[in-house]
């Protein structure tokens, strides 16, 4: 088997920090992936900002600036940072793994390092793939999406449709403002005694999130000050938590941002069963069957009359409800894993 090491110099967390307080997607994902590869029986290194070193699910965690790393590495997975391109030249295969819109990597500091390595950048969806173009420097490209993780996969049909309540589970930055205002203004009012449940916060995104707090906070204030017409301000919660709260929702609503290449919010919902309702924006398109297991809506309006008949109709719940159990649970964390297992062999 391969030896494997995945270097991330971002915030601190390491693999118990899921089972402890929410973490961000890209954070949850290498989290799922270096645990996955071990699974499959190779050696995983992880070499990170974490606190200390520990071995959990197999996999070794250190941190990144502490002594020497190990050598003899089959594949080095470089994490969104320039800094660790070349940080393993001796490695077999090095490739690049980027998270968000491919703008921040055509920098110099960027472009000389790829240009020189050559490493494979892997994506993370098809409209990702799509921020980068193919004549910049870097090797092969190659598309991976997140896997579905295996907890929010588990769900159970349920033979009768939640109370009206809709959830958001995504960074308050992402247009909940507006969704707030679609809320209380065309919504909550065509149906009485409906609730929307916001579970987020800065908590989630550490050092990042402190940096944006205080505009995080004013959204927050803004949801706070509609709790007469439903709004629930929940806050962040681990996925356990998560896990349950699906259970009650009748639907996710969500605007999408054409900065999010992948949307791990709505992914989960979806494979919990939970119809969604978006905007045809970035790469939420890619998550959501529109029609099947929630609806891209096209305008604003189309959204709000989407979402009332999620509210309101219990056959359409129940069919969206369905399919999404069926259809959005088709490429989880093994099968990624698996993708990134052929670097190794090319």
């Amino acid at each position: 088997m391969a030896r494997i090491l995945l270097a991330d110099d971002g915030i601190e967390f390491d693999g118990q920090t899921p089972e402890q307080r929410p973490l961000g997607g890209v954070e949850s994902s290498i989290v799922n992936l270096t645990q996955e590869l071990a699974k499959r029986g190779h050696t995983v290194f992880v070499r990170n900002n974490c606190k200390a070193s520990l071995t959990y699910k197999g996999v070794d965690w250190h941190p990144i600036e502490e002594g020497a790393w190990p050598e003899n590495i089959d594949l080095y997975i470089a994490n969104r940072g320039d800094k660790l391109i070349e940080r393993m030249p001796s490695a077999k295969r090095t490739v690049f793994w980027i998270h968000n819109p491919a703008a921040y990597i055509k920098k110099w500091r960027y472009l000389s390092k790829l240009w020189r390595v050559k490493p494979a950048i892997v994506y993370i969806g098809d409209y990702h793939a799509t921020t980068y173009p193919a004549w910049m420097p870097g090797g092969e490209r190659v598309v991976i999406p997140y896997g579905m993780p295996d907890d929010f996969c588990h769900a159970e049909p349920l033979k009768t449709a939640p109370a009206p309540r809709a959830i958001f589970t995504s960074n308050p930055l992402r247009s909940l403002d507006w969704l707030l205002d679609l809320w209380a203004n065309k919504i909550e009012p065509q149906v009485p005694g409906a609730e929307f449940h916001l579970f987020t916060g800065a908590a989630t995104y550490g050092s990042v999130g402190d940096k944006k707090a205080e505009a995080m906070a004013a959204v927050i204030k803004q949801a706070e000050s509609l709790e007469g017409q439903g709004i629930k301000v929940r806050g962040p919660v681990s996925k356990y938590v998560l896990i349950e709260e699906f259970k009650n929702a009748r639907c996710m609503l969500y605007r999408g941002d054409i900065n999010e290449t992948f949307c791990l919010a709505v992914g989960e919902a979806q494979a919990s069963g939970v119809p969604t309702v978006v905007r045809d924006l970035g790469s939420v398109v890619e998550r959501v069957k529109d029609g099947k297991t929630g609806f891209v809506a096209k305008s604003d309006q189309a959204f709000v009359d989407n979402a009332l008949a999620l509210l309101r109709d219990e056959a359409l719940w129940k069919s969206q409800h369905d399919a999404a159990l069926d259809l959005q649970r088709s490429w989880l964390w093994p099968d990624a894993a698996k993708r990134f297992e052929q670097l190794i062999e090319t």
